[in-house]
């Protein structure tokens, strides 16, 4: 025993045998936990996230299994550098800030990937429900998480390097409210595009008319909507007008609307006017693409060149070809018909009538 004493203090270099052989041991317990964690723990909940649809639970376990392997690395090295430096106490503060650094970058590391499996849990959340929860809204929400993360991760690692947090707190707040002064019209569009985010008066995808815009919504940023007009162009506008703006969306259109007046000529009689309107109600009842919920076809006016009918009804198509060519098909048929009761579409005209009269006797 005392034999193992002596050899355990005894000299190797700058080092003692002890030393040494403790700075090993550190290393080889570090290695060894690193495996555990790393291929033995790590490829059984592997194959428990393999036999899942989700691929979230394969990113939150790489984001815990990797910096956990990492840590353990780095303290094995630390306490044998530690223990080997012992007698140096620069070198031992120093390694002890550094270590400190490299584990708020690993932690931090590993927090930016669960953030990144938590995104695609929220998409898959998303796809199923009802009310869908936009791509541009879990973007948001990953970058904004991860912006926290590195503030945190940054404030940790001054803290470490001996700054003061309170003093760069205050340092940032002050700088922090001069840039939202200078950047105020970058924030109300960030705020903006999230009002259009949670209230979804549009979606991507959506045909929608402003007053500056009419055309396809192609993306929703985090600045400002781009919407891509029916002449190929390309709109940007910031989100912050878009959200105080009156937007109608078509593509939200249940039904789409037909408001029409036909005219006929003055030669129509009663019962010509009567027929032509039975009969046009007549088509709109039995055509398979009229909405019949709602609509109307009454003799309403006495125009200066024509007798009109009004023409009112509802497609059950919202696409607008599909609409053009149902309007298309129906006003066809209304000429047909009103050739069939004998009458003529009018066009505007002027009747001037002359009267003679009698000259004056002499």
């Amino acid at each position: 025993m005392e034999a193992i004493s002596q050899m355990w203090i005894r000299e190797l270099g700058p080092w003692t045998v002890g030393q040494v052989v403790l700075a090993f041991l550190y290393l080889a317990a570090a290695l060894v936990l690193r495996q555990i964690v790393t291929v033995v723990l790590g490829r059984r909940l592997r194959k428990l996230a393999a036999g899942t649809e989700t691929e979230a639970d394969d990113l939150a376990l790489n984001a815990v299994v990797g910096p956990i392997g990492t840590v353990a690395l780095i303290t094995g090295l630390y306490l044998a550098f530690r223990l080997l430096a012992s007698e140096f106490e620069e070198l031992v503060a120093s390694s002890a800030t550094v270590f400190k650094l490299l584990l708020t970058l690993v932690i931090a590391w590993g927090v930016f990937r669960l953030v990144d499996a938590a995104a695609i849990i929220l998409a898959e959340l998303a796809r199923r429900t009802d009310t869908s929860l936009d791509d541009s809204l879990i973007i948001l929400l990953r970058k904004s998480a991860k912006v926290l993360v590195g503030i945190m991760a940054f404030l940790l690692a001054a803290q470490n390097l001996g700054y003061s947090v309170s003093g760069l707190l205050a340092g940032l707040g002050i700088g922090g409210f001069a840039f939202a002064l200078a950047s105020k019209d970058t924030i109300a569009n960030l705020f903006g595009g999230a009002t259009i985010l949670l209230d979804k008066p549009f979606r991507v995808g959506d045909w929608i008319t402003l007053e500056n815009a009419d055309g396809t919504v192609e993306e929703i940023g985090l600045r400002s909507t781009r919407i891509r007009t029916f002449a190929k162009t390309l709109v940007s506008i910031p989100n912050q007008a878009l959200a105080n703006a009156t937007v109608e969306n078509h593509s939200l259109m249940p039904k789409r609307r037909v408001k029409m007046t036909v005219g006929v000529t003055y030669e129509a009689t009663p019962d010509q006017m009567r027929d032509l309107v039975s009969r046009v109600e007549k088509l709109l009842r039995n055509h398979p693409d009229v909405h019949q919920e709602f609509l109307m076809v009454k003799f309403t006016e006495f125009s200066e060149s024509s007798l009109d009918l009004l023409v009112y009804y509802f497609s059950t198509t919202t696409d607008w070809v599909a609409h053009l060519q149902v309007r298309q098909e129906i006003n066809l048929a209304i000429m047909d018909l009103v050739e069939k009761v004998g009458l003529s579409i009018a066009f505007p005209t002027r009747t001037v009538h002359l009267v003679e009269e009698e000259a004056p006797a002499p």
